[in-house]
């Protein structure tokens, strides 16, 4: 099996991910997963793909992520991790849409509009 490559978004955040066949090794950045997401709850959305179709221990992972925070860049892995998954294997894709892994989340932060404070706060009115 050759490299898979998949692009993965949320918010700001962009993530690439590479996959070949290995040992499930997950490097982001050039760092192993564990330090670049401390948080087991990230660490288990970030594997939430894998673990679904049973493949933990069969593919190696390799991402270059930027943009964004550490939940935005969780779920893009996440999103980007699933889509290389359907390349490899097409029906799978039934199983990774109905949990919602395939589903780009289009939600981001709204823009600051001039003349208000933030997006939709507007300055006290003052009658007097």
């Amino acid at each position: 099996m050759e490299q898979i490559h998949a692009i993965g978004r949320r918010k700001c955040s962009v993530a690439r991910v590479y996959l070949t066949e290995g040992t499930g090794k997950i490097t982001i950045n050039k760092r192993d997963l564990e330090t670049y997401f401390p948080s087991a709850i990230l660490q288990y959305v970030v594997k939430q793909p894998l673990a679904l179709l049973d493949v933990e221990g069969k593919y190696d992972v390799k991402v270059n992520i930027y943009g964004g925070g550490f939940t935005g860049q969780s779920q893009a892995l996440r999103l980007a991790i699933a889509r290389a998954l359907v390349k490899i294997n097409a029906e799978d894709k039934k199983a990774l849409k109905d949990q919602g892994f395939l589903t780009r989340d289009s939600r981001a932060v709204e823009r600051k509009k001039p003349g208000q404070p933030k997006a939709r706060r507007r300055f006290q009115f003052s009658k007097r």
